[in-house]
């Protein structure tokens, strides 16, 4: 584990086999990735690390943009002399990632989305971020989290395997505060990537969770469809935190891609 550029990395595997960099969603930390991280690194060079101002990366003043986080990424890659990785994101990752292939999709070798898309906020959830904001100054970071993780988890996940869950929130209501502002403002400041979807030239994967709420199925293949090529995979007793509530089968699935459309390739 490494601290570079106020932000925390973590690799495993042999640097000489083709790099995937894995990106969290909001406002979890890079631990989310471990099932896959484990899973693949016999075969590939895995990277994951805390976006700014989340899980034990810095904050600084809290102040951040989509873009600033977009070069967070480009620079790691920079750092670590990785060539044409492939960059897996999730929810808020998956915003990044898509704005970093938009900024230069020729820097990677492949692209999957989880559980996320390509459309900004609109007014309605512009005003639920800023009110997220609100009750983080008002209330705490604590109540926020419990009002905002559980719609992350499909409902089977919340009854049966409460545990996947607790550690989830355990780690989330650690973080600083002010980071967790932070992102929001960043997700706040994102642009519209949807009319780059029809010009992406990478082989990309589209994964979404069953039982997600907050980006469906049916969302999510509307997105997929506008990227030629691209491959769509629905994860069976998932929410949208499909690689924590079913590692196994997306596991499996990124596995399958990786070897068939970027070993290949």
């Amino acid at each position: 584990m490494k601290l570079k550029n106020n932000f925390i990395i973590v690799e495993s595997g042999n640097k000489k086999n083709s790099a995937i960099v894995f990106i969290h969603g909001f406002p979890y930390d890079y631990l989310m990735w471990n099932n896959q991280q484990n899973y693949l690194k016999n075969e590939f060079f895995c990277i994951s690390y805390d976006i700014r101002g989340l899980g034990k990366s810095t904050s600084g003043d809290g102040q951040f943009t989509m873009e600033m986080l977009v070069d967070d990424l480009f620079t790691l890659i920079k750092d670590k002399e990785l060539i044409k990785p492939v960059i897996c994101g999730l929810s808020m990752g998956g915003y990044l990632s898509l704005r970093a292939i938009e900024k230069d999709q020729h820097k990677f070798g492949g692209l999957i989305l989880c559980d996320t898309k390509s459309f900004p906020d609109d007014d309605a959830a512009k005003f639920k971020r800023a009110n997220g904001i609100k009750q983080i100054n008002e209330e705490g970071l604590t109540l926020f989290c419990e009002n905002t993780i559980p719609n992350t988890f499909a409902e089977s996940t919340l009854k049966e395997r409460r545990w996947i869950y607790d550690q989830i929130m355990e780690r989330a209501v650690k973080n600083d505060p002010v980071g967790v502002k932070g992102c929001i403002i960043a997700m706040l400041s994102r642009t519209d990537t949807t009319p780059f979807l029809e010009k992406i030239e990478i082989p990309t994967l589209v994964i979404c969770g069953e039982h997600d709420k907050l980006t469906p199925p049916s969302l999510m293949k509307e997105m997929q469809e506008k990227i030629k090529g691209s491959e769509f995979v629905v994860v069976p007793n998932a929410g949208h935190m499909s690689p924590v509530e079913n590692p196994d089968f997306v596991n499996k699935s990124v596995e399958d891609f990786l070897k068939r459309r970027i070993n290949k390739s």
